[in-house]
């Protein structure tokens, strides 16, 4: 059984059933649980779906808690009567430990994959996971540490995106796929992967987009001199044309529906009397990615994403006054962005709830983008993260899985 109540977590848990079945492909599993249409593809029967659960903030959890209810006595239920040999909890920590506390209860094997962030903020929860888990598989180095001094079972397998983020179109495949110029720099716009994430981020980077879009910029192409992408062309790409406008991008997550997206757009456009200002691409994340000049980043795994890719960002989040007010308190931390925790300090600027507008987003931007320095430091320091969340060897998601079956499920 595999519970996943997001993007990022429906996107693990495909990779890690798919390594399941790698590892041992005459075994006859049966996956079900919670997850999306990622995980669905490698072969996991969905008894809840993360886009009726995939929340964020105080909120919108008290207006979805009859969904969430609904969804946790399914998974119980699903449980008690399937009598799975292992149920591996992913991320999602809220719904999560309460439903490890149940099966714990009912003498299942625990196993949870991708850690609750309990180093930063609501550390009172280790106890709890000291009751009920029976194994931790952690994807962040110094996680590790941290578990094994709170007296956990502890496994580090890198993180799974290290062995995944990868371009596989050159730039002239990537642009006419998609209708874009391949002479102008292209800057992606990632607001996240819940629709409350897109209601907060995605007017404010838009804004700022719509402030930048007549920036210019003389800067080479996405991909020279990025040692951590896979090439797909022998050929380094064609520099951009001199003075070059950007043209914006946004990748959308699985979790996401277009049409939302689609209406914010229009509305930016026509209030400008433009064309469109953004191309709207599914599910191909990591070419956009990889063919970015600049991204602007909601705080998440997203970020990790474009850390991997190269790409120079802004990190921004935004949330209801109520949930800022509750939570910002609770972190213990100076920085939030993943990307930051991992490099051990801040390597790319983070704009958070009433700094990020669209003024302050596009400032930021443009200061980066006008000094070729801070660029090459920001690519620099990128590449340090890539190195210190690859585990080496096999990937994440198939040391992941061998610790799964450690446990001796049958």
């Amino acid at each position: 059984m595999l519970v996943a109540g997001e993007a990022s977590g429906d996107k693990h848990g495909a990779s890690l059933v798919r390594a399941l079945k790698d590892l041992h492909p005459e075994t006859n599993y049966h996956f079900f649980g919670s997850g999306g249409a990622e995980m669905r593809s490698a072969g996991v029967e969905t008894l809840v779906d993360v886009r009726d659960v995939a929340i964020i903030g105080v909120a919108e959890v008290a207006s979805a808690a009859g969904r969430l209810y609904r969804a946790y006595r399914t998974l119980l239920s699903a449980a008690r009567t399937r009598r799975p040999s292992i149920v591996v909890l992913i991320d999602w920590p809220d719904f999560n430990l309460r439903l490890a506390k149940k099966l714990h209860r009912d003498s299942f094997k625990i196993v949870y994959y991708i850690s609750p962030q309990i180093w930063a903020w609501r550390k009172y929860r280790i106890h709890a996971m000291r009751r009920d888990i029976d194994r931790m598989i952690v994807i962040l180095p110094f996680e590790e540490q941290f578990y094994k001094g709170q007296g956990l079972d502890v496994r580090y397998v890198g993180h799974p995106l290290a062995n995944v983020v990868r371009t596989t179109r050159t730039r002239a495949e990537f642009c006419e796929r998609y209708g874009l110029d391949p002479r102008r720099p292209m800057f992606a716009l990632l607001p996240g992967s819940r629709h409350k994430e897109i209601a907060h981020h995605l007017p404010v980077m838009l804004d700022a987009a719509s402030r930048l879009r007549t920036f210019q910029m003389c800067v080479e192409p996405a991909g020279i001199n990025r040692a951590a992408l896979s090439p797909v062309t022998d050929q380094p790409p064609e520099p951009f044309a001199q003075s070059s406008a950007p043209q914006f991008v946004i990748p959308l997550a699985s979790t996401v529906r277009r049409a939302d997206v689609e209406q914010a757009v229009q509305q930016v456009s026509s209030s400008n009397g433009d064309e469109p200002l953004c191309t709207i691409i599914e599910s191909d994340t990591y070419n956009v990615l990889g063919h970015s000049s600049f991204a602007i980043v909601a705080s998440g795994t997203a970020t990790v994403e474009a850390a991997l890719s190269g790409v120079p960002m802004i990190i921004i989040y935004r949330g209801s006054d109520l949930n800022w007010r509750l939570i910002r308190p609770l972190i213990h931390l100076k920085d939030i962005g993943m990307v930051n925790l991992i490099a051990g300090r801040r390597v790319v600027p983070e704009l958070l709830q009433h700094d990020a507008t669209g003024e302050n987003i596009a400032r930021e931007a443009s200061d980066i983008l006008s000094d070729p320095a801070r660029i090459t430091e920001m690519r620099q320091e990128l590449a340090r993260v890539r190195e210190l969340i690859e585990a080496g060897g096999s990937s994440a998601s198939e040391r992941a899985a061998q610790a799964v079956l450690e446990m001796g499920g049958n």
